[in-house]
C-alpha cells in the first residue's frame, strides 16, 4: 500500500515538473529543458518532499536543475543523480577539509559529514576557506555545517565536534562511500586508514607543506600510508608543515584534488592516484607521480 501510494506521488511530482519546466539553451547552442532552485523549493514544499529527491527525480527525467547545468559536459545527468545520492565523510574542517566541503557541496555530493573539534582562530585566516573575522572562537564543525547548507539547502551535511580516535572513528564514518583525509597530524590519519580499511571505503589523503603537496587514493586493500611515512610507530605528532608553514595557495590546490578522487571514485572514471603518489612544488613548478 505504502509503495502504491510513493509511486502515485512520484507519479504528480513528474506531472507537475512537466508543467513547470522551460526550454534553455547551454553555451554551446544545444536546447535543454530547465528547472530553477526556487521552483525546485516550491515544488518540494507543495509536495513535503525534499528538495534533492526533487531535484533526482527532475535528472532522472531530462530536466536540469539550472544549478547543476554547467556540471553536464563533464557529467552526465545519470552521473549527476548519482553523487546526489552519494554520501562521503571529510575528516577535517581546516585548510584542506574546508575546501573540500565548499566544492562538494557545490558539485552536488547528496550527504556530507565532516568531523573537527578544533574553534577557529586568528592563525585559520590566511587560508582556511570557512574562517572570517566574524566567526572566529567558534566550532570548525559547526561552522562548517552552515557553510555547506548555504551552499546547497538540498544536500545533507552532519557536523561531529570530535577529534577521532580509535573509538568513535567508525561510527563517524559508516554508511559512507568515501572518506577524505583532511588532517593534520600523522597519527590520527593511520587511525583514519585502519578503520576505513575495516569498514571497506577508499580513502583519499591529502597533505601540505609550505608550497608542497601530496596526494593519494587508498583502497581497503591498499598498503597506503606506510608507503609514504613508512611506519605507523613512533610517528610525530605533525610533519614538515612545522617548519616550512601552510599558506595559502597551497591547501586549496591539493583540497581541489582531492575532490576529484572524490568524484572519480563514486562515478567509477578516470585514472585514480591509487598506488601512486603525486607530489607538487608549486614554487619550482615540479609535479612527481611515484608508484608506491
Amino acid at each position: 500500500m505504502k509503495e502504491n501510494t510513493k509511486n502515485e506521488k512520484g507519479e504528480i511530482i513528474l506531472n507537475e515538473l512537466e508543467k513547470i519546466k522551460e526550454e534553455a539553451i547551454d553555451s554551446s547552442g544545444k536546447k535543454y529543458y530547465s528547472i530553477s532552485l526556487k521552483k525546485i523549493k516550491e515544488v518540494a514544499r507543495k509536495f513535503q518532499t525534499k528538495p534533492r529527491e526533487i531535484e533526482v527525480s527532475a535528472l532522472q527525467n531530462n530536466v536540469i536543475p539550472e544549478r547543476y547545468q554547467r556540471n553536464l559536459g563533464v557529467v552526465s545527468p545519470s552521473e549527476q543523480v548519482k553523487l546526489l545520492q552519494s554520501k562521503v565523510a571529510i575528516i577535517g574542517a581546516g585548510g584542506l577539509g574546508g575546501t573540500v566541503l565548499e566544492l562538494l557541496a557545490r558539485m552536488g555530493m547528496g550527504e556530507l559529514i565532516i568531523a573537527d573539534k578544533d574553534i577557529i582562530g586568528d592563525s585559520n585566516l590566511n587560508r582556511q576557506i570557512l574562517s572570517k573575522e566574524t566567526n572566529l572562537g567558534q566550532s570548525k564543525a559547526e561552522v562548517a555545517v552552515k557553510r555547506g547548507k548555504e551552499i546547497n539547502s538540498s544536500i545533507e551535511i552532519t557536523g561531529h565536534s570530535v577529534f577521532i580516535d580509535s573509538d568513535n572513528v567508525k561510527k563517524i564514518i559508516k554508511g559512507v562511500e568515501v572518506v577524505v583525509d583532511a588532517l593534520d597530524n600523522l597519527p590520527s590519519r593511520f587511525v583514519l586508514q585502519k578503520a576505513c580499511r575495516d569498514l571497506k571505503i577508499p580513502l583519499v589523503h591529502g597533505a601540505i607543506a609550505g608550497f608542497n603537496g601530496q596526494l593519494t587514493t587508498i583502497f581497503p586493500e591498499d598498503k597506503g600510508l606506510e608507503l609514504v611515512y613508512s611506519s605507523n610507530k613512533d610517528l610525530p605528532e605533525h610533519g614538515s608543515e612545522t617548519e616550512l608553514g601552510t599558506p595559502t595557495v597551497t591547501p586549496a590546490l591539493i583540497a581541489s584534488l582531492e575532490a576529484q578522487e572524490v568524484i572519480k571514485i563514486l562515478l567509477k572514471r578516470g585514472k585514480l592516484f591509487r598506488n601512486r603518489l603525486l607530489y607538487l612544488d608549486i614554487e619550482e613548478g615540479t609535479m612527481e607521480i611515484l608508484n608506491l
